[in-house]
């Protein structure tokens, strides 16, 4: 695939992982994409982080950002996904550090009717604050580095970091939407449309992304394995506040026993909204 990727990179005020990741991205062997930050609500400090990286960035970097009224991941992914110019949207959460083949690693796996999940490796608390006060750069670190911390339960496990040609295999458990990661994941941008992308329904933490995990594939795109191959380097962050929880998953659920493809509340209302406001300003 040639043609141009957009890194989908969500964030809420955690500024010094988000300069860690950008910092990876800028060093990606692959420079054939743009980054969006699709930033749900951070104070003005992330704004001026964006900034000063984007003199530095040597790809295109947008910053998408909406009012802080609670956790609305779907609405500010659908936001950045509009505001993108790519043929194809890699997401990528604003603690996970990638290493310099990630972009190209992705690009490889695309293939028309998929949509591709990766996988990540945990960084305990006290590894994540020594990388991000001292600015250490695991993402430039081979495998070696990472055994020690390994053994000594730094990180929790060192498979995503091994490169395996698996071909085929990646189409094993197509239709099978449990156990996808969204803080690592590819979309063809048709196929986003063609769902009506994320569901702004779900607010608060938890189920957004298997609610589009499963419209997808009931729409008739498979799921392709990016292990071996798409690992990224994820920070320790605190547990997110849960307490939407139980009521995201009851709105999966109804999908699951319906037959629903497309958002209730996706890019096709945040296209609505912005045609009445263009209205209104007229």
């Amino acid at each position: 695939m040639a043609e141009l990727i957009s890194v989908i990179v969500a964030t809420y005020n955690r500024e010094d992982a988000l300069g860690a990741v950008l910092r990876s991205l800028a060093r990606q062997t692959d420079g054939r994409f743009e980054v969006v930050v699709a930033d749900d609500g951070s104070r003005p400090a992330t704004a001026a982080l964006i900034e000063g990286w984007g003199m530095r960035m040597p790809v295109p970097l947008k910053h998408i950002w909406h009012e802080d009224r609670g956790f609305r991941l779907a609405e500010i992914r659908n936001r950045a996904i509009l505001a993108s110019a790519g043929t194809y949207c890699i997401f990528l959460d604003g603690d996970c550090i990638a290493r310099p083949d990630f972009v190209a690693a992705h690009r490889i796996l695309a293939e028309p009717g998929y949509f591709v999940t990766g996988n990540r490796v945990l960084l305990s608390r006290a590894l994540s604050e020594r990388v991000l006060s001292y600015g250490l750069e695991p993402e430039l670190w081979g495998l070696w580095r990472f055994l020690p911390r390994r053994w000594g339960g730094e990180i929790n496990r060192v498979a995503p970091l091994i490169g395996l040609p698996l071909g085929p295999l990646r189409k094993r458990g197509g239709q099978r939407w449990m156990g996808a990661r969204g803080s690592n994941m590819a979309f063809f941008r048709e196929d986003l449309e063609r769902v009506d992308g994320f569901d702004a329904a779900f607010t608060g933490w938890g189920r957004e992304d298997s609610d589009l995990f499963v419209r997808l594939i009931r729409g008739g795109v498979r799921r392709k394995d990016g292990r071996f191959a798409t690992g990224v380097l994820h920070l320790w962050h605190p547990e997110r506040e849960r307490s939407r929880l139980a009521d995201n998953q009851g709105k999966l659920d109804l999908v699951l026993h319906g037959d629903r493809v497309r958002a209730s509340h996706g890019l096709s209302a945040l296209d609505l909204e912005r045609t009445d406001r263009h209205r209104e300003a007229r």
